[in-house]
């Protein structure tokens, strides 16, 4: 299916107010009468809508003019929704939420490892799915502001946390000068880890640093991204260990 673009709006009056830039949101579903509900309660929001049948036309879409933000489905033919997360993530670091049955719990763990950054189940209220969205909206502008954006009173700090160098005005991290790609969502989990070298962060306190508040993500998301995390990192280094488990209590960044 074609690129389907919001309609364009009338002409507004001349003005001196800068009008926000919209935000573009990706529906990939096999599912017609999906994507035309969600594509119109999206458009109702503020959001322009692309709209694919399938994976494979997506992913080329995807890469040569990327949304801000894309929403899978993941039982769809010729290239399911893990399929494309994976050929999508070799490439590019867009936000990805999956939409998942209640059936699929090993999906949404496995999406999740893959590197995506929330997932919903079917059926959702349209609320929730509007509130998920503009959370990793908001973490992404923050992730990816060009430094030249803020006075240089107000760019925070690099992280340095012996072998790593995490830097959030410019979302990079490395590890022995080697560059760890991540998602706006682990990039902050592991941040609110570093920032305090050797405490431990229950997982509600990670949710806290990486969610919004009107957003509601349960234990298991957390823990996914950790073992994405440290997979991402052994891809670097295959003794990495910095990032330790207590069992019961949370996570801890290991300085040094």
């Amino acid at each position: 299916m074609a690129d389907t673009p919001t309609p364009p709006a009338s002409m507004p009056e001349a003005s001196d107010a800068v009008t926000p830039r919209q935000q573009t949101i990706a529906l990939v579903d096999d599912d017609r009468n999906i994507l035309t509900t969600l594509s119109i309660g999206l458009q109702a929001e503020g959001f322009a809508t692309r709209l694919y049948a399938d994976g494979e036309t997506a992913l080329r879409a995807l890469l040569e003019n990327p949304p801000d933000l894309a929403i899978f489905d993941i039982k769809m033919p010729r290239m399911d929704g893990l399929h494309l997360l994976k050929a999508l993530r070799e490439k590019s670091s867009l936000p990805v939420i999956f939409l998942t049955s209640r059936d699929e719990e090993p999906d949404e763990a496995l999406g999740l490892a893959m590197g995506a950054d929330d997932y919903i189940t079917k059926p959702f209220s349209q609320r929730l799915l509007v509130a998920r969205i503009r959370a990793i909206l908001r973490r992404s502008e923050l992730a990816r502001a060009a430094p030249e954006d803020t006075g240089p009173q107000d760019l925070p700090d690099p992280v340095v946390r012996g072998r790593l160098h995490l830097d959030p005005a410019r979302h990079q991290v490395t590890w022995d000068g080697k560059p760890v790609s991540l998602t706006v969502t682990e990039f902050l989990i592991l941040e609110a880890m570093a920032l305090r070298p050797g405490v431990v962060k229950s997982r509600n306190q990670l949710m806290d640093a990486a969610y919004s508040e009107d957003v509601y993500v349960d234990d298991r998301t957390i823990d996914s991204h950790i073992k994405r995390l440290r997979r991402k990192f052994r891809a670097v280094d295959p003794e990495f260990g910095a990032i330790d488990t207590l069992y019961g209590a949370g996570y801890s960044f290991a300085d040094g």
